[in-house]
């Protein structure tokens, strides 16, 4: 390990400040090319798993040069030529995966697309409903990520009628045994009181069934109905699109991109 910092430390050195203000964060290069997200792409640097020219590289600001060869576990990488969006209405019983070691059904099995995608967020297994798959490796971090606020709507399915009092109590916000919630928005199907529609902000893991487990409630089924004012109308599930240039901006613009 000492050996690979000083040899790293030899060519940092060789390179002037005007080198330091070109080319592209690593990380952001590895996120632009559709391999993972910006924040994935983070962890992977940390791991020692990222070699520039030959070399292992674990500086977070390093950045890359058009010479420059970067590669993942041996795996080239270069960025992408072209920027996919792709709307997936997930089916129950696929996962929110690339790939499955236990060869399951996954999301690519059922999208169709040249590029290499990755989903934006997850969703369980039996979870249904929007999902958005890019290579788009900064748009994907910034939807995903707290500080942007990005709305998630859900309809839950209860195993029975929710209180009026429970309700409340989950607007304003609940602590569960791996998390605390932000307040969120609830509305109550008048003609059915066990199907609940919530509205989040945050997108912690298997937040919906978390919150309504705390108060003694099964979530037997969940559909999310859009994801930044995205929704799946007039998909099927199972069925993909491309979004629209209006929906891409709209996006972008909810994240500050625009």
């Amino acid at each position: 390990m000492k050996k690979t910092q000083n040899k790293y430390t030899n060519i940092k050195s060789t390179k002037t400040e005007k080198d330091a203000n070109l080319g592209i964060r690593l990380n952001k290069y590895i996120a632009d090319s559709g391999f993972c997200s910006r924040r994935q792409a983070d962890e992977i640097i940390k791991n020692g798993r990222v070699k520039v020219n030959n070399i292992i590289e674990t500086n977070l600001s390093r950045r890359v040069l058009p010479d420059d060869k970067v590669h993942i576990d041996s795996n080239p990488i270069k960025q992408s030529v072209k920027l996919e969006y792709i709307l997936l209405n997930k089916p129950k019983d696929t996962i929110t995966t690339v790939s499955d070691e236990k060869n399951r059904k996954t999301i690519m099995d059922l999208v169709k697309t040249k590029f290499r995608l990755f989903p934006v967020g997850r969703l369980d297994r039996n979870t249904t409903g929007v999902l958005i798959l890019t290579n788009d490796g900064e748009l994907a971090n910034r939807l995903m990520h707290p500080k942007y606020q990005i709305e998630r709507v859900y309809l839950a399915g209860l195993d029975k009628p929710l209180k009026f009092t429970d309700a409340k109590k989950i607007s304003q916000g609940v602590i569960t045994e791996d998390f605390k919630s932000s307040p969120c928005e609830i509305v109550i199907d008048p003609s059915d009181n066990s199907l609940v529609y919530v509205k989040l902000k945050e997108g912690k893991n298997r937040e919906v069934k978390k919150i309504f487990e705390t108060f003694g409630y099964k979530v037997k089924k969940l559909d999310r109905k859009s994801y930044a004012d995205v929704t799946v109308s007039g998909l099927a599930r199972g069925e993909f699109r491309r979004l629209t240039k209006q929906e891409i901006a709209h996006l972008r613009k909810a994240v500050k991109l625009i």
